[in-house]
C-alpha cells in the first residue's frame, strides 16, 4: 500500500517524500503483513520510513491489480532460497515477504530465481547486490494488489530530518505538489490516484 501524505502550507498543498540513499526518490509505501489490516499497515510503514504519526486517515483512492511479466515473480510469503531445485540442498538466504525477483527457470516443483538491487545515484548506475537460487513454486506469485490512501498531517516537523529503516538512512522532506521533484518509477505514476482527489498542476492524470 501507498501513503499520500500532504499538509497544507502557506505557499500550498506540500506531498511527504523520502530520499532514499540508493534508489532515488519516493513516496511512503510499503506490504501489508500476514492478517494486518491495510489502514494498520498504511500508518506502521509511515512511521517506520519517515519517523511521522501525526496523521489522520482520510479516505482509501483506490486499489490497483498488477500483473507480473511472464518472467517475474514476487515472494508471498517470505521464502528460503536452496542452492538446487532440492530442499536438502543448501539454503542461502531467507527472502522477504513481497519481494519482487526475475523467473529464470522451473524445475521439479521450483523457480530459480534471481534478486538484483541497483544503485541508481552513481553515473553508470550499477548493481551493489545479486542473489540466485531456487524457491519452492508455492512461495511464489504472478501479480499483486496495491492500496493507495490519502492522509493529513496534523502536527509539526523539522524542515529536514533523518530516520534508520529497513537498513537504510532515508531522508524524508516535504514537496509543493505543484512542483514535485522527479520520482521513481513506477511511483510517478501513481500520482494519478491523488489527482482525483486534488486538482493540481504537475500531478499525472
Amino acid at each position: 500500500m501507498t501513503a499520500f501524505v500532504t499538509r497544507e502550507t502557506g505557499t500550498g498543498l506540500e506531498l511527504l517524500l523520502f530520499k532514499h540513499p540508493f534508489a532515488g526518490i519516493q513516496i511512503p509505501a510499503g506490504t501489508v503483513e500476514p492478517k494486518e489490516p491495510s489502514e494498520e499497515a498504511v500508518l506502521r510503514e509511515l512511521r517506520e520510513e519517515t519517523g511521522l504519526t501525526a496523521v489522520d486517515l482520510q479516505t482509501h483512492l483506490g486499489t490497483e491489480i498488477e500483473e507480473l511479466p511472464a518472467s517475474r515473480r514476487v515472494i508471498i510469503p517470505p521464502a528460503t532460497v536452496y542452492a538446487r531445485p532440492d530442499l536438502s540442498s543448501i539454503d542461502w538466504i531467507c527472502m522477504r515477504w513481497a519481494v519482487q525477483v526475475n523467473a529464470n527457470r522451473q524445475e521439479s516443483g521450483f523457480t530459480q530465481i534471481t534478486f538484483i538491487e541497483n544503485d541508481h545515484e552513481p553515473e553508470p548506475n550499477y548493481i551493489s547486490m545479486q542473489i540466485t537460487g531456487w524457491v519452492p513454486d508455492e512461495y511464489l506469485a504472478t501479480g499483486l494488489q496495491r492500496d493507495f490512501y490519502h492522509l493529513a498531517f496534523t502536527g509539526s516537523s523539522p524542515k529536514n530530518w533523518e530516520i534508520f529503516a529497513d537498513n537504510h538512512t532515508f531522508k524524508p522532506f516535504w514537496a509543493l505538489l505543484s512542483n514535485l521533484p522527479n520520482i521513481i518509477a513506477p511511483q510517478d505514476q501513481w500520482l494519478s490516484h491523488l489527482a482525483k482527489k486534488f486538482d493540481i498542476p504537475g500531478i499525472y492524470r
